[in-house]
């Protein structure tokens, strides 16, 4: 039922957009179609997730603001596909959940910056993210959203008409070097984390 629903809104979620002004993506080659893997995207626009979980070859699960299931017309729904992440101090318990899903071969989709940048400007990514790779060691695709801030604006309440592309980005593959594992852990993973933001943000040259 739940896998259903997904492709029903998913499906939906593309025809709307795409007569909205179109949908253009790039690289959908690069997501690996099974086993434990990360979608690490850039977040301009409310729009984002809707859209990342429309245009993936398969279910996405999405690492999600608390509040969002505390919304009475919304928890119903994203329960079964997010997992709540409290964005002021991230919960070891949510590592470990986001972590064991990984390795039981689900696709989780990251915003890295742990919020919307309301400039559109890439921000500074979180340290999260590089905790999530080095202990799950999955893959990473650097996904790249560009458009959608225009298609829904900050303090927009309806689309407008644009045109969005998403570029998913070859996968990366973490192996720790010798010198990394003399790293301390909270370096380390704020050093995996601006390697994937540099990832996505040098996907802007295949626009």
């Amino acid at each position: 039922m739940y896998e259903l629903l997904y492709r029903f809104t998913a499906f939906l979620i593309r025809v709307i957009l795409r007569i909205n002004g179109g949908i253009e993506i790039k690289g959908l080659e690069n997501v690996p179609l099974k086993g434990g893997a990360i979608i690490a995207a850039n977040h301009v626009s409310y729009i984002d997730p809707p859209l990342l979980g429309a245009v993936t070859p398969r279910r996405a699960t999405f690492m999600a603001r608390k509040g969002l299931f505390e919304l009475l017309w919304l928890n119903w729904f994203i329960k079964h596909y997010a997992i709540p992440v409290n964005r002021e101090r991230t919960q070891p318990s949510t590592i470990k959940e986001t972590i064991r899903r990984l390795k039981g071969g689900e696709l989780i989709a990251i915003f890295p910056e742990g919020r919307r940048s309301e400039s559109g400007e890439m921000m500074k990514a979180k340290r999260g993210v590089g905790m999530i790779v080095s202990l799950s060691k999955v893959p990473v695709v650097p996904t790249l959203i560009a458009g959608s801030e225009d298609v829904l604006p900050v303090d927009a309440k309806w689309l407008r008409r644009g045109k969005i592309t998403v570029v998913f980005g070859k996968p990366i593959y973490y192996t720790p070097t010798a010198l990394e594992k003399g790293t301390r852990d909270d370096r380390l993973h704020e050093e995996i984390s601006e390697k994937v933001m540099t990832a996505i943000s040098d996907l802007k040259k295949t626009l």
